[in-house]
């Protein structure tokens, strides 16, 4: 798991903190005040503020949320390239004799920012251009004293070492099977089993929903805050020759988290639709039950979507005789917990609830929150999407920015929570690899479950049979 970051003092025990600035309504250097806080000001002005002097020094919630914004506007090796322009002719580090005094005050804090830089946003610096601005302004300040030279060391050990945890960590995730095991409904009657299900591998719903927690929370770790941003880059209006990373959008982690929840959306439908005898349907239907109802216990809020959106997939939902055998009571009140109603009233309520209690908690356990993801990507993107970037004066909306600085944020210090559960690699692989069926093979498996109940369900299955199994 990635280390604590050093920066999160920038989160009051109340969450983020958006009061930036405690100046009256009014503008300082270019920045709009209102009620105390940074409401919108020019890039040019916003970049400024972000730079350190011999006397002063960016809050670290203004740091944070300038960061994550800034790259709808600019790329983030291209504002490191202007910070640094801007600290070498404001410091007057080209002179050809530097004034020692004045850098040796200015020296910790721009050594300071680039360690806030590095910790929070370390995928930034795996451009070798960001790499190299890092290095060639610590090379300015260090003959000023000769500690510089060891913090730099420190700085790009740290920064190594963090982006090598988290490509170690990417490549140790287990790979999502994308084996499709539709060709199993073939063998549904035909005992012995050639699948193994999941109530042979973990019979404990306590269980499976802490390891389904250690799945998230690692999935999790690797999410850069800067992905929510990168995930809704659109052209700069004031700007028209490019988009920031037209290249590629980097939010590779953000997406495979997005197809983990799928999964297992598709490996608890699939769990139920297999097995032959309705009793054993049945028995797997409480059994996930149990576990949503436990990840709701823990915190862990996407799981628990994601098993309830596995047993209201059509395929299962239709297996009326199964259903009736089971004990629906607690699964009506998981569904209620997670009705969309009201903007999601019920969950988002529950949340804060598991939000307060991590705030207070006095062990790990109780500090997980793990977000129904898409919900949290939703929100962000309405956000994105429900107000604009830039005034009509051109000036950086720096009032939305706080906003999605605050939900960003509070996603940043529920990440980072270590699994106080015991890990089980047998079941984590079997979550990752075991295969499961195609929404056509969920269709396939449930009518030969439960026949079909009309004609326009009997000319699927008829079709289904034909394509899947080559039968008529």
């Amino acid at each position: 798991m990635p280390q604590t970051l050093s920066s999160t003092s920038m989160f009051t025990p109340c969450g983020f903190s958006p009061h930036l600035h405690t100046s009256k309504e009014g503008e300082q250097g270019g920045l709009i005040f209102q009620d105390g806080n940074l409401t919108s000001a020019s890039l040019d002005a916003l970049i400024q503020h972000l730079i350190p002097t011999t006397d002063y020094y960016p809050e670290k919630a203004y740091i944070f949320t300038f960061l994550l914004s800034s790259r709808l506007f600019i790329e983030p090796h291209e504002l490191l390239s202007r910070v640094c322009h801007k600290c070498i002719e404001q410091q007057r580090l080209d002179d050809p004799v530097l004034d020692k005094a004045r850098i040796r005050k200015f020296g910790p804090k721009i050594l300071q920012l680039l360690t806030e830089w590095t910790e929070t946003f370390p995928y930034d610096f795996q451009e070798e251009r960001m790499i190299g601005h890092l290095k060639d302004m610590i090379h300015r300040i260090a003959p000023c004293d000769e500690a510089y030279w060891k913090k730099m060391n420190q700085l790009l050990q740290t920064l190594n070492q963090k982006l090598a945890t988290l490509s170690h960590g990417q490549e140790g995730i287990v790979k999502i099977s994308a084996a499709v095991s539709d060709k199993l409904v073939a063998f549904k009657t035909k005992p012995p089993s050639i699948q193994r299900e999941i109530l042979s591998v973990c019979s404990d719903p306590y269980t499976l929903a802490q390891q389904l927690t250690h799945v998230e929370l690692e999935r999790l770790s690797h999410i850069g805050p800067e992905e929510f941003v990168q995930a809704f880059v659109h052209k700069d209006p004031l700007d028209g020759t490019k988009t920031c990373f037209s290249e590629q959008k980097k939010t590779s982690n953000l997406e495979a988290y997005v197809k983990w929840f799928n999964r297992l959306c598709y490996l608890v439908a699939t769990e139920i639709c297999m097995p032959a005898k309705k009793k054993q349907r049945a028995q797997v239907i409480e059994f996930f039950i149990d576990v949503a109802r436990e990840c709701f216990n823990i915190g862990n809020f996407n799981s628990l979507m994601a098993i309830i959106s596995g047993m209201n997939m059509s395929p299962v939902s239709r297996l009326k005789k199964t259903w009736s055998k089971v004990k629906t009571a607690k699964f009506f009140i998981l569904e209620h917990q997670m009705d969309p109603t009201g903007n999601f009233y019920n969950y988002r309520t529950a949340l804060r609830g598991a939000a307060h209690r991590s705030l207070t908690a006095h062990s790990n356990r109780e500090k997980i929150v793990i977000p129904f993801f898409s919900l949290l990507i939703k929100d962000i993107y309405f956000l994105n999407e429900g107000c604009a970037n830039r005034l009509p004066n051109g000036h950086v909306n720096f009032e939305k920015f706080l906003e999605l600085a605050k939900q960003v944020g509070e996603f940043i210090t529920w990440k980072q929570v270590e699994c106080p559960f015991e890990q089980d690699p047998n079941i984590i692989h079997y979550l990752h690899t075991a295969p499961i069926f195609t929404e056509d093979g969920l269709y396939l498996a449930s009518y030969e479950s439960e026949s079909p109940e009309n004609q326009t369900e009997k000319d699927r299955w008829k079709s289904l049979r034909s394509t899947i199994l080559g039968k008529t």
